[in-house]
Parts: C-alpha cells; structure tokens; sequence
C-alpha cells in the first residue's frame, strides 16, 4: 500500500472507531435513563426533564417518547438498562480495538455489524425512517470497507511469505 493508501485507510478506521464509540456514549445514557426511572416515576421524571432542556412539551416526538417510556414496567427498564450497556460494551471494544488498529477488532466489528444487519433492514421495512435509512447505510458500508480491508491485508501477507 502507498502512504496515500494507508493515511486514508488510517483516517477510514478512526472514523468508523469514532462512530461506534459515540453509539457507544448513546446507548450508555439510555441505560442511565432507563436505570434512573427504574426506582422513580417515570412520568414525573421525564415531564422534568422536558422542562429542564426547554424542549416544547406539544413536540410530537416528545408526546412519543413519554408515551413509551412511561408504560414500561420497571423490570422492562431494568432490562432495558442491562442490555443497552451490553451493546454499549460491544461498541466500546469495537472502537478502541479500532484505534489501536487491532486486527480482531476488525474481524469482531464485522462480525458484529453484518449480524444487525437483517435486524435493521426489518425495523427498516416495517417502521420505516430516514434515520434508520441512513445507519442502515453506514452499517452497511463499514461492513464492506472492513471486508475489503481484511481481504487485501490477507493478500500482503500471503504475498510476502511466499517471498
């Protein structure tokens, strides 16, 4: 590979780390949220919140969210909670293994992506939405990149042993 290649390459890698990392972040405030509302009330707790961040309480999305999250059972929350750190564990190891340019971490985020990917495309097809569209899209070509990747890197090194 040319220097070029390899910055680009570098600059791809951090950038799909980066992104895991910050589902990572995501999910790890889902948990904390859905950990919080386990032993409050949730209605009152997210109403305060609204208030709090000056989000219009009319919002739609707003009345959405309030309308699920407060029909959730406690035990919902608290399982809500663990697996979201799950995923949230998973997405942490796949962006520092990315930083540190750990080969596994490049086999494990495939693995690991291309796994969700039937699962995205059925929320897709059933509830469909641009934003679903678009992580849809990343998934995919972070998938591919790192298969490519993977199979090139595999041929260097056959072609070196053979030399």
């Amino acid at each position: 590979m040319s220097s070029s290649n390899t910055e680009q390459s570098s600059g791809a890698l951090i950038a799909i780390a980066i992104f895991k990392l910050i589902k990572a972040l995501l999910l790890i405030a889902v948990a904390l949220v859905a950990h919080h509302l386990v032993h409050h009330d949730a209605l009152e707790s997210v109403t305060r919140w609204v208030r709090h961040v000056r989000v219009d309480p009319g919002n739609k999305f707003i009345h959405t969210f309030i309308a699920k999250v407060t029909g959730l059972s406690d035990r919902k929350l608290e399982a809500l909670s663990v697996g979201t750190l799950v995923y949230a564990a998973l997405f942490t190891t796949e962006g520092v293994g990315l930083l540190l340019r750990k080969r596994w971490a490049e086999y494990l985020t495939v693995i690991s992506t291309a796994g969700f990917l039937p699962l995205e495309i059925y929320e897709l097809v059933v509830r469909p939405r641009s934003a679903k569209v678009v992580l849809l899209l990343a998934n995919a070509a972070i998938v591919a990149y790192l298969v490519v990747r993977l199979y090139r890197s595999r041929q260097v090194e056959r072609h070196v042993t053979k030399q």
